[in-house]
């Protein structure tokens, strides 16, 4: 009976105004973005949105480790990408400002695309090289002045909450701009909305911020990097070890 007001309470109330809310964030974005301080109005509307998500669909977040950042810094994060409140846990509950590594792709979803865009997120065009290095140079121009960012180094959402194998494309950006790396784990939005249905199971998401890594006085060794940035996110994904030997 639960489960079954549960549906329609998803369908006809929060659906309707999480595209409201979706709409407004994103024009309140792009608007502030082009008026002038793209890293607040980036920031703060989809922030708040955010969390009105998960509070929507009672999703809890709970953060553990965030004593270990320092909020005058900026990181390079990288995270586990179990589901789609993986986007509304971090924007919401990291409390920490950054611009996402994104596919290019994202920019044709409407209103959404451009929010993204004039908010100086960094759109990845791996379609030739001249594309790879322009993507490169925007995104040193976005971190010169110490702002963070966010990357899914698996590329995808995992289709059963396991990880699956990195790329090496963030972990070469952090090494260009030896910017100490922050490894997060994602656990329970797997649970919460897989990426092979709509629907939303109530629950509780936890990100587990890790102690960040530091460049050596050489830069990073990306290989060495990414072992150790699995490794950590592993570390608090309950049989993520025994899956991965």
């Amino acid at each position: 009976m639960l489960k079954a007001l549960f549906f329609l309470y998803q369908w006809l109330i929060a659906g309707p105004i999480l595209l409201v809310l979706t709409a407004i964030t994103a024009i309140i974005t792009s608007l502030g973005s082009i008026l002038g301080n793209r890293d607040f109005w980036g920031y703060w509307p989809p922030h708040i949105w955010s969390r009105a998500v998960c509070v929507l669909w009672f999703v809890r977040v709970k953060v553990v480790g965030r004593e270990l950042l320092d909020p005058t810094k900026g990181y390079v994060f990288v995270a586990n990408h179990q589901g789609a409140f993986d986007i509304w846990s971090i924007y919401g509950y990291l409390d920490h400002n950054f611009k996402w590594l994104m596919k290019k792709e994202l920019e044709k979803i409407f209103l959404v695309g451009a929010a993204c865009r004039n908010a100086g997120h960094i759109m990845v065009d791996d379609s030739n090289l001249h594309a790879v290095r322009e993507t490169m140079n925007n995104a040193e121009k976005i971190l010169a002045h110490g702002m963070s960012l966010v990357i899914f180094p698996e590329g995808s959402r995992s289709w059963d909450g396991h990880l699956i194998p990195f790329k090496r494309g963030a972990f070469m950006l952090a090494a260009e701009f030896r910017m100490p790396v922050v490894p997060i784990t994602i656990d329970g939005s797997f649970r919460a909305m897989p990426r092979t249905t709509y629907n939303v199971t109530p629950g509780t998401i936890t990100l587990t911020i890790h102690k960040p890594i530091e460049p050596g006085p050489k830069g990073f060794n990306t290989k060495q990097l990414m072992e150790q940035c699995r490794s950590a996110i592993a570390s608090a994904l309950p049989g993520e070890e025994e899956n991965n030997g």
